[in-house]
């Protein structure tokens, strides 16, 4: 199905300067021109765009960024985590951070190679495709204090087992989803980032907060007894 202009002004809420934007930023296709003063839009654009707002209104993403997210699916919504997955990349990457390779890595962490390969094993720490980044370097430094003071390094292994657990059943329900009805695959989309990435390290922090405060309120408890 193919739309004019006004429709998909309708169905978006954009006016038409942005949806032109869009266009020529390469974020939509070029419309169909079967006459001169006639052109039409797929039907695919209306969840593009509306995905586009998500992004930029939810979090803050720009123009480039967008573009990074969607580079290989030209906008269009799949039924796999392709466009989650490079925008988790994308955010991994870090824009403002600084980066090294391995060898200034290694100089400035202090770490023995072996060191460094040990930490990758364990899922402490992972190399991204512009090498390491500071904040590697900065959770190298938690590691460094945790083994100072026999702080035990269990902690770290449970926080990646508890991940990669999580990511199995994100994927698993992510897919169930995106296969319901492809229709509203956009939507989809938006439920999966805000669970991944808002509400999933609300959960974390305030579960964190809540057992804290019950086990000092347990130990004074005990101390009054």
């Amino acid at each position: 199905m193919s739309l004019k202009m006004k429709h998909l002004m309708e169905e978006t809420g954009e006016s038409k300067s942005t949806i032109l934007f869009y266009v020529k930023e390469g974020l939509l296709p070029e419309p169909e021109k079967p006459k001169p003063n006639l052109h039409l839009y797929d039907e695919s654009c209306i969840n593009s765009i509306k995905f586009i707002k998500y992004l930029q209104n939810q979090f803050s993403y720009t123009i480039a960024q967008i573009q990074e997210v969607f580079k290989e699916s030209k906008f269009t919504f799949s039924d796999d985590f392709s466009m989650m997955l490079r925008s988790l990349e994308l955010m991994a990457g870090r824009p403002n951070a600084t980066w090294y390779k391995d060898e200034d890595f290694l100089e400035f962490s202090e770490l023995t190679a072996k060191e460094l390969d040990n930490y990758i094993t364990k899922g402490w720490l992972f190399k991204q495709e512009k090498g390491f980044s500071s904040q590697e370097l900065k959770l190298v430094d938690v590691f460094k204090r945790a083994k100072k003071l026999n702080l035990n390094e269990k902690l770290f292994d449970a926080y990646v087992a508890s991940a990669i657990n999580i990511a199995a059943i994100e994927y698993q329900l992510g897919s169930e989803m995106l296969e319901s009805d492809k229709s509203l695959n956009h939507e989809h989309y938006e439920l999966l980032f805000d669970a991944i990435l808002t509400l999933k390290p609300y959960l974390f922090n305030m579960h964190t907060m809540q057992e804290h405060q019950r086990q000092m309120e347990q130990k004074n408890k005990d101390s009054n007894k």
